[in-house]
């Protein structure tokens, strides 16, 4: 069995932190990581910023509730839960993903849990694992599964190495730079035909 793994923001939906700064006008928190490779160091500077401004779960939450799936990924993930059992691996938290995950029918999401205070405020976070998204793909290899991974950002690389397969999808250019052996692609059609593809390979080896 061949289990398709993958990331949430910039391949399902689109990122959640960008649209954040959108609706406040709060440029700094535009940054992801896409940016900064170091995703405590993105974190520390995310919360920061949310105490400087005062902004608290219920806002971030509005605009979560907004945010509707990637033109095409729809489709695209109904489609390939045809062939596979997938499991989303994100860098989000529960508190955020679950009004996303409504949307496509409440899939398998691993990801991690926001430290929220009595008035509602973002304390910390707590990570469920350091390099969550790689060690989940070591798991799912102890247990005998073959996988496919596909992710756009710097914090996915690490579960695209471990993977059988790793696939880029819509990365920046200076992911694409730093990781050329990642095949890349910005089409839900062609996405969909390389897992495919490499399912059809990952059976026969």
């Amino acid at each position: 069995m061949v289990i398709a793994c993958l990331d949430l923001e910039g391949v399902l939906f689109p990122e959640i932190w960008i649209n954040v700064a959108e609706k406040t006008g709060i440029n700094e928190l535009r940054l992801t990581t896409r940016d900064i490779s170091d995703y405590n160091e993105l974190m520390k500077h995310r919360l920061n910023i949310l105490k400087k401004h005062k902004i608290n779960l219920t806002e971030i939450k509005n605009v979560i509730s907004k945010l509707k799936p990637l033109k095409g990924a729809k489709k695209f993930f109904y489609k390939l839960k045809e062939n596979f059992q997938v499991i989303i691996l994100s860098d989000t938290f529960y508190q955020f993903a679950m009004p996303l995950m409504k949307q496509i029918n409440y899939p398998v999401i691993l990801c991690h849990n926001l430290i929220i205070n009595n008035e509602n405020f973002i304390t910390d976070y707590k990570l469920r694992m350091t390099d969550a998204k790689k060690n989940s793909i070591i798991k799912l290899k102890e247990l005998n599964f073959k996988t496919i991974a596909c992710g756009d950002s710097y914090n996915d690389t690490t579960m695209l190495a471990e993977a059988d397969k790793g696939i880029l999808f819509r990365p920046p250019q200076n992911v694409i730079n730093d990781f050329p052996q990642y095949p890349v692609t910005n089409d839900y059609d062609n996405l969909l035909n390389l897992f495919n593809n490499y399912k059809d390979y990952l059976e026969k080896v």
